[in-house]
């Protein structure tokens, strides 16, 4: 076998241990041999394989019922990827301070390529709604205010484009579902310098998220706070508005600091 031919064995072993990690999902937590085996189309003992090497690499490990779930090494990648990006240990303090002041959940979201990624979230024991949201969940990308935020600022045509690649999501009867409407509250967005959104995610929900810069024009990621619509009063939703914005606006400060 030459050099080149081995090289290539190897990357396709890589490429199948990569297809395995990738199966992984909320409904789909432990894998069998059987169903790796079944999607790679190989047979069993080669899926078997492929998944003790990800054992060994502490990538997997074994439940002790013929299923596999995902390992503490890749517990500690998600740790330094979310530490890869700076502005994450800048953010935990101040998500922190909002958390602690108005007993609600805080998120810190980013775009990633086309997609919306919840990086950071801070929880108070005492809040009136708890999320579903955890590090690395995927968010809608027309929907909410966290989204609404991250794509405000981006040129229209590489917002269209987004927006082409795949139906807008309707979550409530508030949800944007028009390309044109959808454009036009971004706008306002950018003009107002932050976003709060009514019902268009879950029903009685107020989505309050203001953009973090890096330098000016370039969002970098938004803070976001979530309400009960009838639990808040206009004058304390103000007050959130105000103490949002602010956290991002330093936020903004420090973060360009680093570049």
């Amino acid at each position: 076998m030459t050099e080149t031919s081995g090289y290539r064995v190897r990357n396709s072993t890589a490429d199948r241990a990569l297809t395995v990690l990738q199966l992984f999902a909320d409904d789909r937590l432990v894998l069998s041999a059987t169903e790796v085996a079944d999607h790679l189309g190989v047979a069993r003992s080669t899926a078997y394989r492929y998944l003790q090497t990800l054992v060994q690499a502490e990538f997997l490990l074994e439940d002790g019922r013929g299923g596999f779930r995902l390992g503490m090494r890749v517990l500690e990648l998600a740790r330094l990827a979310r530490r890869s990006h700076d502005l994450t240990d800048l953010a935990v303090p101040a998500m922190r301070a909002l958390t602690d002041r108005f007993h609600q959940t805080v998120l810190l979201t980013r775009k990633v390529g086309r997609t919306i990624i919840c990086l950071e979230r801070e929880e108070s024991r005492q809040q009136w709604l708890r999320l579903s949201y955890e590090r690395g969940t995927v968010l809608g990308l027309n929907a909410g205010a966290s989204a609404q935020v991250l794509l405000a600022w981006l040129p229209e045509a590489e917002v269209r484009s987004l927006l082409a690649d795949a139906p807008l999501q309707r979550f409530t009867g508030a949800t944007i579902t028009d390309p044109e409407e959808f454009v036009r509250r971004l706008a306002t967005i950018r003009e107002r310098g932050c976003a709060v959104t009514y019902g268009e995610v879950d029903v009685d929900a107020v989505g309050i998220a203001a953009p973090v810069f890096r330098s000016p024009g370039q969002v970098v990621a938004a803070i976001s706070v979530v309400l009960i619509q009838s639990r808040v009063t206009p004058e304390d939703l103000e007050t959130i508005v105000g103490a949002v914005t602010e956290t991002a606006g330093r936020l903004s400060e420090q973060v360009a600091l680093l570049t």
